[in-house]
């Protein structure tokens, strides 16, 4: 397979991947959804009506909305037709888009020029806990190694309830929360802004296909037609906010200050090559929460930090999503066990992703060990937290043996002060 469009070997953005994304222009002020493809975009809205095969040629007006949740909701066969007439359009063999001058100058977008939003409109978001180097590095901090993990953590996936309203696309900033805080133990607690701000290294997961109702479970095993693509994801938290808030009843303004995602929606099938063993499990779950077959995934992920003093990229964190203990199917039959219903749009994030080594830690609570070991960047300046000004960026990519990369873009924000307190 080779595309028309050209794009150099190291590109996020091959004709393996077209993940789906929205987007406006200075020329169009409308949001389009699009396909990245090499530095360009393929606006589906300009070539809806070449959508024609039986399973989406009575549904071309999914390509002409503004978000992607109608298209999402159609099933696992419509989205692998889309894919299927995507690469065929795309091919060097196909002249179709290709040799139509017209067409292919109104189609086609450089992803330079354009404003990416939010690609779908999320109805609902669920942060999981699903690392287990993760929640033992947590554990061995707060609680000591003999209580490392709470007694249900190898149970069940461990979750809570996100805020889907401050979701937010990449290079959108995030200003450092106020809220209580217990400085000194046994004191009195504290009003004012965060001291301890964190990103969180995470993957989230698009539920696709059509809504379930209230009552109807989705187990594992059948899980796959649910889960439509992925993104990455900084759920930014405040971490004093959060040691004081937290019991009993888990996150709340620590974690609903904003979570970033990444612009471009990577689809199962364009990962579906670098499929890798699921993590042993022990005990073994539940039946609802078992399936037999691979759905663990090869993607190496990277965090980088650029002070504001400085042009200079440091990467502190060099992680792999094949480090979750609980599946995405897991955590979707999890969500579900109780009957709660499904709809296209919603998002379940992985939590923070850690692996073994030191530089692997998905956060800087464990980067610096609860501030205790402070993280030495290029610059050489220090940081236990992130600081006011400095940019945090997440990447993501696959790559096998025969070089196919299949990357996800860029996940960014920068910590901008605390907007003031007005009593």
């Amino acid at each position: 397979m080779k595309s028309f469009i050209e794009y150099s070997s190291d590109s996020d953005f091959p004709i393996e991947n077209l993940p789906y994304g929205v987007f406006t222009s200075d020329k169009n002020a409308q949001k389009h959804i699009g396909v990245a493809i090499g530095e360009w975009i393929l606006d589906l809205n300009i070539i809806s009506r070449l959508f024609d095969g039986p399973l989406l040629k009575s549904k071309q007006n999914v390509f002409k909305e503004e978000k992607l949740n109608a298209f999402m909701a159609l099933t696992k066969p419509h989205w692998i037709e889309a894919r299927e007439t995507l690469q065929k359009l795309l091919d060097v063999s196909s002249p179709a888009l290709q040799n139509n001058a017209e067409l292919r100058e109104k189609a086609f977008v450089k992803q330079t020029d354009v404003q990416m939003h939010v690609p779908v409109e999320v109805g609902d978001y669920t942060d999981f806990y699903s690392s287990l180097q993760h929640a033992t590095n947590v554990g061995i901090m707060f609680r000591g190694k003999e209580a490392a993990l709470f007694e249900n953590w190898k149970h069940l996936p461990v979750g809570y309830h996100g805020r889907s309203s401050s979701i937010v696309i990449s290079g959108t900033p995030i200003h450092r929360p106020y809220g209580q805080t217990l400085p000194v133990e046994g004191a009195a607690p504290h009003f004012g802004p965060c001291r301890l701000m964190d990103f969180e290294l995470e993957v989230g997961a698009f539920v696709g296909g059509p809504p379930t109702q209230l009552g109807e479970r989705v187990c594992a095993k059948d899980a796959e037609d649910k889960i439509f693509g992925f993104v990455l994801l900084n759920d930014w938290s405040a971490r004093d906010i959060q040691k004081w808030e937290y019991i009993p009843l888990g996150p709340f303004t620590a974690k609903n200050l904003g979570s970033t995602i990444s612009p471009w929606i990577v689809t199962l099938e364009a990962l579906r090559p670098f499929i890798v063993d699921n993590f042993p499990q022990d005990p073994t779950p539940f039946p609802y929460l078992r399936h037999d077959d691979k759905f663990n995934f090869d993607i190496k992920l990277e965090v980088d930090i650029q002070t504001e003093k400085s042009p200079v990229v440091t990467t502190v964190c060099r992680s792999n999503y094949r480090y979750m203990y609980w599946t995405v199917k897991q955590q979707l039959a999890q969500q579900t066990v109780t009957g709660c219903n499904l709809r296209p749009g919603d998002l379940l994030g992985s939590g923070t992703i850690s692996g073994e080594a030191a530089d692997s830690f998905g956060s800087m609570l464990e980067l610096s060990w609860k501030g205790t070991k402070p993280v030495r960047l290029s610059t050489g300046e220090e940081r236990k937290f992130i600081q006011d000004g400095d940019t945090v960026t997440l990447r993501g990519h696959c790559l096998n043996a025969t070089g196919l990369r299949i990357g996800f873009g860029r996940c960014e924000g920068k910590l901008l002060p605390a907007i003031h307190f007005q009593e």
